[in-house]
Formats: C-alpha cells, sequence, structure tokens
C-alpha cells in the first residue's frame, strides 16, 4: 500500500530519460475551454471499449483530470487512469488498445513505470499504472477533491485559463500552474492528515 509520503511527492522528470516512443510532438497552442457536461458520457463510452478490450487485464479504470471535475475548464481531452497488474508487461495491454486506436507515446520507468497511451477522436490521455501506484492515488485524491471544494475548484481553472495564454507545449502550461496547483495539493493533504 502507499504511503502518505510517496503519495505526496512531487514528480521530477530523470534528465537522462528520454520518455517518448516516437518523435516528440511539434508545438501546439494549449486551449482550455469551458467545462462540457458531453465529457462524463464521452468517458463512460471510452471506459466500456477499454474495458472490453482488455477485459480481466483492466483492473481499474477511472475518469481523471480535469474533465472529470463538473465546473471546471479543462483542456477538451479526456484523461483516464487504467490500472494493470504490471506496467512493464506492455504486451499484456497495449496490443489490445492499439486495436481500438490508442498509440502509446510515452514510456517512463523512473515515474512508477508509467505508460501513456493517446488517441486523436476523441482525444484522450490514457495514463497506465500498477496495483497500489500512490501517483494514481494522488489523481483520485485530487480529482474527488476539486470536486467537494468548489472555491479550490475555481482558483485551479483561473490558474489554468492564465497558464494557457499564448503557450505552445503542454509542459510550459503545466510549469505555470503548478504553485496553484501545488497550494491545492497542500490544503488536500493536510485535510487528509498526512501533513
Amino acid at each position: 500500500m502507499a504511503t502518505p509520503e510517496a503519495i505526496m511527492k512531487h514528480y521530477e522528470s530523470d534528465p537522462d530519460e528520454d520518455p517518448w516512443v516516437r518523435a516528440k510532438p511539434a508545438p501546439a497552442p494549449v486551449k482550455v475551454v469551458p467545462y462540457d457536461p458531453a465529457w462524463p458520457a464521452r468517458y463512460g463510452e471510452l471506459e466500456a471499449r477499454i474495458r472490453q478490450a482488455l477485459g480481466p487485464a483492466a483492473l481499474d479504470v477511472e475518469h481523471m483530470g480535469s474533465t472529470a471535475v463538473p465546473g471546471l475548464a479543462a483542456k477538451p481531452v479526456i484523461d483516464i487512469d487504467l490500472t494493470v497488474a504490471d506496467p512493464v508487461r506492455e504486451d499484456a495491454y497495449v496490443p489490445a488498445l492499439e486495436a481500438i486506436g490508442y498509440v502509446l507515446a510515452l514510456r517512463e520507468p523512473s515515474w512508477h513505470q508509467h505508460r501513456l497511451l493517446q488517441r486523436d477522436e476523441p482525444s484522450v490521455n490514457l495514463h497506465v499504472f500498477g496495483p497500489d501506484c500512490p501517483e494514481n492515488i494522488r489523481h483520485r485524491m485530487f480529482r474527488d477533491w476539486l470536486r467537494g471544494h468548489d472555491e479550490d475548484r475555481d482558483r485551479y481553472a483561473q490558474a489554468k485559463q492564465a497558464a494557457a495564454g499564448g503557450v505552445m507545449q503542454v509542459m510550459v502550461y503545466n510549469k505555470r500552474k503548478e504553485a496553484t496547483l501545488r497550494q491545492i495539493y497542500e490544503r488536500m493533504f493536510r485535510a487528509a492528515g498526512f501533513l
């Protein structure tokens, strides 16, 4: 089981690790749009296809990220966390996901063996982690915190809108909103009794 310390740890990428499975994508404008009430239904369809494709290999599938928080502005990309027995064993899940339109984009051994598969239409980031992964727990906690704390949801929405202005790379966008994100995480971790 993941410890509070592991859940609270902010990820810093390994500078020696090249995570891109294919070429790094070309810069494109980061767009944050108002909440779309169709996102949960879109997620539901995606989840059903993932579960059908993977069967028992899909230990858990959850809607994460900003599109999972009612009322929160977001990039129009559905984030999904998929739990599999062992992300390293790509043969157990990647071919089945490729068959339904996903492409393996990132392989990050230094970050809980994270794998990222993407799909263009609808736009999806499918994050693959193993059981009891601290990052998956952290994602779930943050989603649920924003669902139950309107002030932090709105604060995060403002930070996202400001961060997206004129930005051409998601990593720059993420860095720009990091201070607000970490303030919210600190409140969330205190409320959970971690601090």
